[in-house]
């Protein structure tokens, strides 16, 4: 593969060869060796192909045939969408929150849907909500299994009970191909997957993924003890041991050590899901109890408050934000957080600022996938109502960039290099970088390479002929 005329961030122009999955060669001109593809970028920018630290493959391929169910809808609004929803048994309800219709039960969804099974996701991914229909389906199991109880029975509300829920309704993992469909569209060339479920079987599913094609992103896989004893393959390796701290229901922190140590020991790194400022002070406690915490992640610091930023620098943790979420979700904060703590929220600059380590992540699909986006958002910081939410906290666009272009296995470390010599994982721009940073969420992506192949790009991969970035990724 031969890419000519595309420009690096500072606006050079360069040519770039590819060879067996490597750049070979990067040059301002270089000649034609008789390459089967060759692709005029027309100026466009060339980047490192983008990962995405943080998302949920199999979640995000079941929420793509889902009901949306969250915000700006009201109550209302999700009656009728979910009396609309297309044919099939179940109606399958994601990213409803009580701004929509307040704390739904199956009360409420039988009254909205009454003949037909339902059950909506909490935007948290913590929450289902069943109607009476749908717990029918569930037969005995829905009497003795963890289904949330009242003085009159069940509530139709399950928390924390995917496993549980996949076992009873027996289904199959839904396909990738989707997915990974959609991602190239947006430039992204690998991911992590940080579910916190995944085990030895989802393991296993993710390497088939890839084997067939329906993957075709480098995966790194999060997940519980099993992790530990899966053996990674070229493009789908073993990345961490993912904690879920539920609200202060904390392990003993004896535990907690171990686990951490046990990670360690076993060449993983330790994700931590931390969503307050209770579970970052409990994790970073421990982290730094535990020492050497190079290798230790903290998943959303939703909330950081000043004093823990040196803590945080100092222990070398890595931060793994989710800049979307301002945008998506940041009106929501504005009305349930209280005010003292909303520069704190999802922070960016002031992170930098301290020498914490920073990555980025989408958490797909309790949150947007497209990454633009999500750089877009960390550079404004405005909600979709139009308040700043934490102006302090702004990235520029170049640092927005850095939050998912840094490899997989060093989350916020150094950004990777379209240089000889590196992997030929690769992102085209339709424009030039100067063009594009003004305006990142308008990004058009022309071309995606992975391991020197055209994953996304139309015939040939050639720009003149690919389809438009921003629509394929809708």
């Amino acid at each position: 593969m031969l890419i000519r005329g595309a420009t690096r961030l500072d606006g050079r122009s360069v040519d770039i060869r590819v060879r067996d999955g490597v750049i070979a060669e990067c040059a301002e001109s270089l000649p034609w060796r008789g390459e089967d593809v060759v692709i005029d970028a027309h100026g466009g920018a060339v980047l490192p192909g983008l990962h995405d630290h943080h998302i949920h493959l199999f979640a995000l391929a079941a929420s793509l045939e889902s009901v949306k169910c969250g915000p700006p809808l009201d109550a209302a609004g999700l009656v009728a969408l979910l009396r609309s929803a297309p044919g099939g048994e179940w109606v399958r309800g994601v990213g409803y929150h009580e701004s929509v219709a307040g704390d739904i039960d199956a009360a409420w969804l039988d009254r909205a849907l009454p003949d037909r099974p339902v059950r909506v996701q909490h935007r948290s991914g913590r929450l289902w909500v069943f109607n009476s229909a749908g717990l029918a389906l569930l037969g005995g199991a829905a009497a003795d299994g963890p289904l949330e109880r009242d003085a009159d029975g069940l509530t139709g509300r399950l928390y924390d009970g995917d496993g549980w829920l996949r076992a009873r309704l027996g289904q199959s993992a839904p396909s990738l191909e989707d997915v990974s469909r959609r991602l190239a569209a947006c430039g992204v060339t690998s991911v992590s997957d940080a579910t916190a479920a995944n085990d030895a079987a989802a393991f296993w599913l993710f390497c088939r993924a890839r084997e067939t094609g329906a993957l075709r992103q480098h995966v790194a896989v999060m997940g519980g003890d099993e992790i530990a004893d899966c053996e990674s393959v070229p493009g789908c390796v073993a990345l961490a041991r993912k904690i879920h701290l539920h609200d202060g229901d904390y392990p003993e922190p004896a535990t907690f050590l171990e686990i951490l140590r046990a990670a360690r020991a076993h060449g993983l790194q330790v994700a931590v899901h931390c969503v307050t400022e209770a579970d970052l002070v409990f994790s970073l406690s421990l982290m730094e109890e535990a020492g050497d915490a190079h290798s230790f992640r903290i998943e959303h610091a939703s909330v950081v408050p000043p004093a823990l930023l040196a803590r945080l620098a100092a222990a070398e943790v890595t931060v793994v934000t989710q800049p979307n979420f301002v945008a998506e979700r940041g009106d929501a904060y504005l009305a349930d957080i209280p005010v003292s703590e909303h520069e704190f929220l999802y922070r960016g600059a002031g992170l930098l600022r301290h020498g914490v380590k920073l990555a980025g992540g989408t958490d797909a699909p309790f949150g947007g996938f497209d990454p633009w986006a999500a750089m877009q958002a960390a550079v404004d910081r405005r909600t979709r109502g139009g308040v700043m939410l934490g102006r302090a906290e702004r990235l520029s666009p170049e640092q927005a960039l850095a939050l998912f272009t840094t490899h997989w296995s060093a989350p916020g470390g150094p950004v990777r290099q379209v240089r000889a010599g590196a992997a030929a994982d690769l992102c085209l721009l339709r424009k030039p970088w100067a063009q594009v940073r003004g305006a990142l969420a308008e990004a058009e992506v022309v071309a995606t390479v992975q391991d020197g192949v055209c994953i996304y790009g139309g015939r040939s991969c050639a720009p003149g002929v690919a389809g438009r970035g921003m629509a394929a990724r809708q």
